[in-house]
């Protein structure tokens, strides 16, 4: 898993004149055999062009040696001379993807912080409930909460009928209070439990009833960060639950970014603080006036960066620099992304949405 210094060293990295090979692969062994994903892996350094050399080596190696399969998806970075090796497996695929530059290709892994980062998850029935906190879909902490069990109450209850209409006696009021304190409670252990972790999603688990009546429970904060219910065994394992979770957060995604492009499409309509259109939003970056960067997924462009400033552009009619100043790069989008993240803005990829293809494939939520 990558952590924010980990991210932070691919978007400082400086070849020395090297180029890079950035290697993203699906590493589902449920899906594929390890020996097929190293053909395919064969396959993307061919298609490159990249038949010898010992960065090519190193990936070689590390895969018939030193990667232990278990993980979903996997990350490469290494230069040519395989002097600078980097590896990151996730638990969240990637598409089999090789891209060959001066810098990281990171673009996939702004994916992945985007959709995936610190989400939240309470399993919870009548008598108590289980919490995890994830990142990236990977496990980080877990805990529980245990109330009173309501299905001994019903033992020597008495007869159901006694003074209650509808053949209902104090029983099954004493058990309904009981159930009632449980989730109160569960609610406020939940509280306790996220209330140092940097959760920006939560599901609940369980049944209809009981997952509707326990979010009214739980604080103000952890119901704005409420993202959706699903109805499942509290039995059910760990494995089970990131599974589903995971499902919910790729659904609750493709929501987030239809709104967020409808929202870049008006703010920029109404001359707010929005751009879209490939140089105008390079501009934006060039300004350091970026607060989200919002790209279509595999939208690519040749472009100039002046490593000095850090000014960017793909149109040399726009640009204050001759071209003899500037250093031409392969892939300016790929390039835009990464100084908005060093200069701290954030990053969309979005997949197959018409309305931001419509634009540009690209734009820009500015901060003024």
């Amino acid at each position: 898993m990558i952590n924010q210094e980990q991210l932070q060293e691919l978007l400082s990295y400086k070849g020395n004149d090297q180029q890079i090979l950035s290697l993203y692969l699906d590493t589902d062994c449920t899906q594929e055999s390890a020996e097929m994903i190293k053909l395919q892996v064969r396959g993307l350094l061919k298609e490159a062009r990249i038949n010898q050399g010992k960065g090519m080596e190193a990936i070689e190696k590390y895969l018939n040696h030193s990667y232990d399969w278990a993980h979903p998806g996997l990350a490469l970075f290494t230069n040519m001379d395989g002097s600078f090796f980097r590896d990151y497996p996730t638990a969240v695929s990637f598409r089999n993807r090789l891209r060959v530059g001066q810098k990281p290709y990171v673009k996939p892994i702004a994916h992945l912080v985007d959709h995936y980062a610190h989400y939240g998850v309470i399993m919870v029935d009548r008598i108590g409930a289980r919490y995890y906190e994830y990142h990236l879909g990977e496990l980080q902490t877990t805990d529980g909460f245990m109330g009173e069990d309501v299905r001994k109450l019903k033992k020597g209850s008495g007869s159901s009928a006694v003074g209650m209409r509808g053949g209902q006696g104090g029983g099954f009021r004493r058990e309904e209070e009981v159930a009632q304190r449980n989730l109160r409670d569960a609610a406020a252990a939940a509280g306790q439990f996220f209330a140092n972790k940097p959760i920006r999603r939560l599901f609940i688990g369980g049944t209809a009833e009981t997952t509707s009546q326990f979010r009214e429970l739980l604080s103000k904060q952890l119901q704005s960060c409420f993202a959706g219910q699903f109805n499942v065994d509290m039995n059910a394992g760990e494995h089970e639950v990131r599974a589903r979770t995971l499902t919910l957060l790729y659904e609750a995604n493709i929501e987030r970014e239809q709104k967020l492009v409808q929202t870049l499409i008006t703010t920029q309509a109404k001359g707010k603080n929005a751009v879209v259109g490939l140089d105008d939003t390079l501009q934006a970056i060039s300004e350091k006036r970026v607060q989200s960067l919002i790209i279509s997924d595999g939208f690519r462009n040749p472009g100039y960066i002046d490593p000095n400033s850090d000014f960017v552009t793909a149109n040399l009619a726009r640009s204050p620099l001759s071209d003899q100043e500037l250093v031409e790069v392969e892939d300016v989008v790929d390039t835009a992304v990464a100084l908005t993240m060093s200069q701290g803005g954030h990053v969309e990829i979005i997949s197959n949405n018409p309305d931001l293809e419509s634009v540009g494939r690209i734009g820009a939520i500015l901060r003024y």
